[in-house]
């Protein structure tokens, strides 16, 4: 069985973030990237179906980004036990939404013959979580989203959903199928030295716009734009109470009560 893992990269939470100038994003220059955290969970599962030999190949994949980001990204993955990379890096995918970046991954997903598709319950950056339900819709895949665990045998999976409240939904299925990941399905493993220095040479395919078979892709595809983006107004200035401890504390409820209003 081959398994895909769609990884994305984003900044690190310690990056400190600006508006670009058209505010339809974020300023892309001397940002430190990573690994979206959620992806990491969806690369350790299918490290553990490879290490118990219920897959025999794991590939990641990713769309966009620099040269010097995505390509490390890649890399992070390979270090950690993936098998290969598939790369679409192609100016022209600028400005796609999540449809368009949905099938352009399926494209390359299904050309793969991957069986299990992996991915994160959502990315940190823009806290979408659109992206893997939609490549399987495109697929016409099954899909179980935001698992908690998952049983492969053979061509039969059973996933679990925490679905809230001590709830769990078990979904069971056949593959091919899609599923996203949450953070209480595994712990995601570092990479050691040796699997860093293999990483080196592991193979990166790198795919254009022209190889997924779309008529158009990026801005031009887009049904979804940004705009309008800033940030967050300042937090106010703190007030420390001073006096008497029941005058501080009538001070404290009338404050929660008539300013904070959560009382």
């Amino acid at each position: 069985m081959k398994v895909g893992v769609l990884i994305k990269q984003v900044p690190d939470t310690e990056t400190r973030i600006r508006i670009n100038a058209n505010a339809t994003g974020i300023a892309t220059d001397g940002i430190k990237y990573v690994i979206n955290p959620y992806d990491e969970y969806a690369l350790e599962e299918a490290l553990k179906l490879l290490d118990a030999k219920k897959a025999t190949e794991v590939v990641v994949f990713t769309l966009g980004g620099g040269a010097a980001q995505a390509d490390q990204r890649i890399r992070d993955g390979l270090a950690r036990g993936a098998h290969r990379g598939v790369w679409l890096n192609d100016a022209a995918f600028e400005g796609s939404d999540p449809l368009t970046t949905a099938r352009a991954l399926a494209a390359v997903v299904k050309a793969e013959g991957i069986q299990l598709l992996l991915a994160g319950k959502q990315a940190i950056d823009d806290d979408s979580c659109a992206v893997s339900g939609m490549v399987a819709e495109v697929l016409g895949w099954a899909s179980v989203m935001v698992i908690s665990a998952l049983e492969i045998n053979g061509t039969a999976f059973k996933a679990t959903r925490d679905v809230g409240k001590g709830i769990r939904q078990v979904v069971e299925g056949a593959l091919p199928a899609v599923m996203s990941c949450d953070k209480a399905l595994n712990t995601p493993r570092y990479a050691s030295l040796p699997g860093i220095m293999k990483a080196r040479t592991k193979p990166i395919a790198q795919k254009k716009a022209a190889d997924v078979g779309l008529s158009a892709v990026g801005k031009a595809a887009a049904l979804v734009t940004d705009a309008n983006w800033g940030l967050p107004p300042d937090r106010p200035k703190g007030r420390m109470l001073k006096g008497e401890p029941d005058e501080v504390v009538r001070e404290l409820v009338q404050a929660l009560r008539s300013e904070a209003k959560v009382i």
